[in-house]
């Protein structure tokens, strides 16, 4: 819902031109002078602010210069008198987005303001795209080749022209909001905003704030209306990352939104209506976080509408040569130098488990491409860090390999023993739950999934 401020001292007129406004649809505050005016426009969320020009202390003018320097691009529109064209039209020079001469029609008046609050919603979309404007290449921003990975293509493509929830699963550093946004870009939503929002974030209290807003007044820091997530993605996409961590309260209220198209502000009793899709993210098993009864049923099927899974990097390593060279050459544009990598530092980057996965590669070359000596990255480069390495082998300190382990066995061969033992014992102890034996392990629940199918553990049902 768009908000407009109304600023007249004349009580009939702001009747009159709030009434009109409500029934398009539009919220209005109203001030009857500048004045009384400029605390709403520091305190409210405002889309477009409808002045006098001619008013008693504070001119329109005056008004108006107020409040370009508080934001010069919130949209001004000046009602006048005749006499006063000339005054309105030194005020459009000044920053007014148009003026009205006195007597005007509604059509006048509607056409006018939907042309102002369209022009500034065109001038955030600039700006959002600008802000986030950054070298991309490959899919909606995604490197590689691999099965997998084109089967993810293929599905976003089907997807994107629907209106459908979306659910996106997947490790951490996987590339889930890649994928939203592809998603969000190859829709017929393209050119409405793209919100993002980490529920993982923000306390329940602050969630709830971010994502509905809230009214002046509605807990101690509430100085202000704001609007939130879900208002200022309307008629776009909103795109909910790491969605299994949001609390019982909020999902109730995340539930209705989905099913009824509208919300109410924190402290709010104004119903608002909005035209979203939502997109929803998470590393979690969302199913057994049903059976658990943290995460609600009917919200889980509500947004699993359409599932697109992203598999770990381990089980795409085809690509990591590809997603090397990408971020060789975008950190050779940040430092302003040509870098390489040898081939013995690539052959390592492929052996690594990256359980952090394309995001954990992408720290690993830019840490490389600062510290390696001269522009080529070597394999000491990329090597993990030497201190972690240490106190994680304190243990082993003094063991005696020999009372245990036979002779004549590879190193593969002792390591993957060791590792099958540890995981078969980690889901006996925890009853079989395979994320709390992957918490036991200290590896993410994925991880643990693809080392069951490599031991050829079969998952027991509960």
């Amino acid at each position: 819902m768009y908000t407009i401020l109304v600023v007249d001292d004349e009580p009939n007129y702001q009747i009159v031109l709030s009434e009109l406004l409500r029934d398009e649809g539009y919220e209005v505050f109203t001030a009857d002078s500048g004045s009384t005016g400029l605390p709403i426009v520091h305190e409210a969320d405002l889309d477009l602010i409808i002045s006098d020009m001619k008013m008693p202390g504070m001119d329109g003018i005056e008004f108006l210069a107020k409040i370009k320097e508080y934001n010069r691009e919130l949209p001004v529109i000046l009602l006048t008198a005749f006499a006063e064209v000339e005054m309105a039209v030194e005020a459009m020079r000044l920053g007014a987005f148009t003026y009205l001469a006195k007597p005007f029609s509604n059509e006048q008046l509607i056409a006018s303001v939907g042309n102002a609050i369209e022009h500034y919603n065109l001038i955030r979309e600039i700006r959002r795209l600008r802000d986030e404007a950054t070298p991309r290449s490959g899919f909606g921003g995604m490197i590689g080749k691999n099965p997998s990975m084109r089967a993810v293509y293929q599905l976003i493509e089907k997807v994107a022209p629907a209106p459908s929830s979306v659910l996106i699963t997947g490790d951490s550093g996987t590339g889930k909001e890649l994928v939203a946004r592809a998603i969000h870009n190859l829709s017929p939503r393209k050119n409405s905003p793209f919100i993002s929002v980490n529920c993982a974030a923000l306390s329940e209290h602050l969630l709830e704030s971010e994502l509905f807003g809230h009214e002046k007044g509605a807990f101690t820091d509430a100085i202000s209306m704001r609007k939130g997530r879900f208002e200022l993605a309307d008629t776009g996409t909103l795109f909910l990352d790491e969605i299994g961590e949001i609390p019982p309260q909020l999902q109730a209220k995340l539930l209705r939104v989905l099913q009824e198209k509208t919300f109410e502000r924190v402290g709010g009793s104004v119903t608002q209506d909005v035209d979203i899709r939502i997109l929803a993210a998470t590393n979690k098993d969302l199913k057994d976080e049903v059976e658990r009864g943290s995460f609600r049923e009917d919200l889980y099927y509500r947004l699993n509408v359409i599932h697109i899974h992203l598999v770990p990097l381990r089980e795409r390593v085809d690509d990591i040569p590809a997603l090397v060279a990408h971020f060789i050459e975008k950190n050779s544009k940040t430092l302003g130098k040509k870098l390489d990598i040898s081939p013995d530092a690539l052959r390592l980057l492929v052996t690594l488990p990256w359980e952090g996965n394309v995001r954990e590669l992408e720290n690993t070359i830019e840490r490389a491409a600062i510290l390696c000596s001269g522009d080529r990255i070597e394999p000491e480069d990329v090597q993990p860090d030497s201190s972690q390495l240490h106190d994680a082998q304190e243990w082993s300190t003094g063991l005696e390999l020999n009372q245990f382990i036979p002779e004549n066995l590879s190193l593969a061969e002792i390591l993957n023993g060791i590792e099958e033992k540890l995981v078969r014992q980690a889901l006996e102890d925890a009853a079989n739950v395979q994320a709390r034996a992957a918490e036991q392990l200290g590896i993410t629940k994925s991880l643990l999934q693809y080392k069951m199918k490599k031991y050829k553990i079969k998952r027991k049902k509960k």
